[in-house]
């Protein structure tokens, strides 16, 4: 039997946590942020919204499921830059399993650590805020790795959405492969319509999610893809009835290109923004967005219907949030908001039919509380094709 060998991840403030290391021999600088889930960590390794980021599990024992090829959330596997365990299951077992996540990390060349103490690791960024990080799952010194943390430059104010978005534009799943119910145990999960057609909706790439794109042909939509730095110009020659504007990495601020896109649409179309087409609807009408002390990870998030009274258990993957303020003043009303810490989870227009959340009502596996938010842009465009709105 081989001897494991020795990993690190040094945290900028000078904190260094060691275990055995899995997955590929690398190291790598990034910000250190942990999620809540207990399942999903296929998903979570594969959303485009994880780029330069380095994940910690709060979940005691990951990888027990194994890795299969229909639960990826996007192309060319993991977009994390790491991944942290308290323990790596030494069993995978599952009908659908065809790997390990330790074989699809060194697939990947993404390095994984094992054997800490992630509730320590929680706690500090809970109390500090996420941190930059170094993670080596080779040998090397503490001083170091803690070295090459602090000389990471970070996440803000770069443009981290220029490296997951499309190249060219594309018709997602034009034969409806798709398009099939979501169910288990015989019981459909979420809001399904009927629709009496389809509508065209151009969706715009930060980073999707290939659930989201699923979501939105399975309710009634016929889905052209085009790239974060689409032109208006681009979008209109498809002559859609609505735009969506997908998840994705990073700092919203440096997108200038992609929410002076937006701001040219927002008069135009019927839009629904989720995470970072949240904050791009957010810019395009001049509000602001700032960096949360830890951001919201994880498949259990509580988030109030200001409008209804009703309060949803949400997934979330977000470390930016928009100022209420700002929005009030250009016209938007604050729908949702955040229990945990009362920040703005969703918002609409009060003139234009324009509508977006901060989490993920797509999220699989997660809670589908948020599902009917895709029939809500559904009738959104049914009205004003109805001129109605």
């Amino acid at each position: 039997m081989s001897t494991p060998r020795s990993g690190v991840l040094a945290l900028e403030d000078g904190s260094v946590f060691r275990g055995p290391a899995f997955g590929a021999e690398a190291t790598i600088t990034g910000e250190a942020v942990f999620n809540t889930s207990m399942t999903g960590y296929q998903e979570i390794l594969t959303d485009p919204s994880y780029f330069g980021q380095i994940v910690t599990m709060t979940a005691v024992q990951i990888g027990n499921y194994g890795i299969n090829p229909d639960d990826e959330e996007s192309l060319g596997g993991p977009k994390v830059s790491g991944f942290i365990v308290r323990e790596l299951s030494p069993v995978t077992s599952n009908w659908r399993s065809r790997m390990s996540l330790d074989e699809y990390l060194r697939q990947y060349r993404i390095p994984g650590l094992q054997g800490v103490d992630t509730r320590a690791i929680t706690k500090k960024l809970r109390v500090t805020g996420a941190m930059k990080c170094c993670l080596s799952s080779v040998e090397i010194p503490d001083e170091e790795a803690v070295r090459r943390a602090q000389a990471w430059e970070g996440l803000v104010g770069v443009d981290f959405v220029k490296e997951v978005t499309c190249e060219s534009p594309y018709q997602w799943d034009p034969e409806g492969r798709w398009d099939a119910p979501f169910s288990l145990a015989g019981t459909t999960l979420g809001t399904r319509i009927a629709p009496s057609k389809r509508f065209k909706v151009v969706a715009i790439d930060y980073g999707a999610k290939r659930n989201i794109l699923k979501k939105l042909r399975h309710h009634g939509f016929d889905v052209w893809v085009v790239p974060a730095n689409a032109t208006p110009e681009m979008v209109e020659e498809l002559a859609p009835d609505g735009v969506f504007l997908s998840n994705g990495p990073g700092d919203p601020e440096p997108l200038g290109y992609a929410y002076r896109t937006v701001a040219r649409l927002i008069e135009k179309y019927p839009i629904f923004g989720i995470c970072m087409g949240n904050h791009m609807i957010t810019h395009a009408l001049g509000a602001k967005t700032f960096k949360l002390k830890f951001g919201h990870r994880g498949a259990n998030q509580p988030v109030k219907n200001l409008e209804t009274g009703k309060v949803s258990i949400t997934a979330q993957n977000h470390g930016f949030a928009a100022r209420p303020e700002d929005l009030e003043r250009r016209g938007a009303a604050v729908t949702e908001v955040n229990l945990n810490d009362n920040t703005v989870e969703g918002f609409r227009h009060t003139k234009l039919p324009v509508f977006s959340v901060q989490y993920h009502p797509e999220a699989s596996p997660g809670p589908h509380d948020a599902d009917p938010l895709f029939v809500d842009f559904y009738r959104l465009i049914e009205q004003r094709k109805a001129g109605n709105i």
